[in-house]
């Protein structure tokens, strides 16, 4: 029984163990389908995603940058699978912590920062006024930009988490209007319940995008002007 609404978010096991977290691992399972010889049309729908994700990337990052799509193809490879992951039943979704999130977003950031500031100093101070900014509005625009550039991965963080938990939350509370229910009222319910589930499984989608889309925009505005 749920001491609260939000204790099916809580990182703990009946066992005293952490090993909910497990769950964000479980993708190394379907690792050794990998290097079959005859690769598996699941082997071969996930090459074809992760190459339209190379060539997506390449175009926002720019020719400067080589490799940094593997990063970024696997970082969403990781968000995707958590996602997934969660939406089956008695699996912690670790995407929907924050622990997780901003563990993913504070070092991206972290690194875009210190490696703008230290080989493309003067592009990373022009890029805190826009151009066409009056003068008499330059000091605000400055710290305008300061504090959106500070409060990214919190952003990116939090974004990701409250949009697993708030899918989360409303199949909870629907689900556990079921028993007050009759068998007509029911079977609407349920019917509900798999409309929540395939938007959950969009949206799950969706937000692993955003995830990754705003990490490689957010690198692509400190390697701009890198030779």
């Amino acid at each position: 029984m749920m001491m609260n609404l939000f204790s099916s978010f809580d990182p703990s096991s009946k066992w005293n163990m952490s090993v909910n977290w497990t769950s964000a691992y479980m993708g190394l399972m379907i690792l050794p389908a990998t290097f079959w010889v005859i690769p598996s049309r699941f082997n071969l729908l996930w090459t074809k995603i992760s190459l339209t994700l190379h060539n997506e990337f390449k175009i926002l990052i720019g020719e400067k940058t080589k490799g940094s799509t593997i990063m970024f193809a696997s970082l969403f490879n990781l968000i995707l699978f958590s996602n997934f992951i969660g939406l089956f039943p008695y699996i912690f979704t670790s995407s929907s912590h924050l622990t997780m999130t901003l563990s993913l977003a504070l070092p991206l950031w972290l690194s875009f920062m210190l490696f703008g500031w230290i080989n493309n100093t003067i592009h990373m101070f022009a890029h805190l006024v826009p151009q066409g900014t009056p003068p008499i509005l330059m000091p605000f625009m400055v710290l305008i930009e300061s504090i959106s550039n500070i409060i990214r991965p919190g952003t990116l963080a939090i974004r990701l988490s409250a949009n697993m938990i708030a899918g989360h939350l409303l199949l909870t509370l629907l689900g556990n209007s079921g028993p007050l229910l009759n068998f007509y009222l029911l079977n609407l319910l349920f019917m509900i319940q798999l409309l929540l589930l395939t938007l959950e499984m969009a949206v799950s989608i969706i937000q692993s995008y955003v995830f990754t889309v705003l990490s490689t925009l957010y690198s692509s505005e400190v390697n701009y002007e890198f030779p």
